[in-house]
């Protein structure tokens, strides 16, 4: 009986090919569970530094209204939603 090495090559090409995979899906799920972790992390803070700013701005605008600073207030308006407008932040709230 003859050996048919290409048959023979074949299946050892795919031992080492399922192997090689198995060893990409280790490491990717270390790595997504890495990222998810950092996500989580980032998506904290940023609600911390979204409440703070919130709260500034809320404070901000309460003393420009006590003041009457009406010049003021709107080129602090201005500020801010040209701000919000380059960091793409208005269509997101639009939409």
């Amino acid at each position: 009986m003859e050996i048919n090495w290409i048959v023979v090559g074949w299946i050892i090409d795919m031992i080492l090919n399922g192997f090689v995979w198995l060893i990409i899906a280790a490491f990717s799920l270390i790595l997504i569970d890495m990222t998810d972790t950092w996500t989580r992390r980032v998506i904290k803070w940023m609600d911390k530094a979204d409440k703070w700013t919130r709260k500034f701005i809320d404070i901000l605008f309460e003393w420009i209204q006590k003041k009457n600073l009406k010049i003021i207030s709107s080129i602090i308006l201005l500020i801010i939603f040209g701000i919000l407008a380059q960091l793409g932040i208005i269509p997101k709230l639009i939409t």
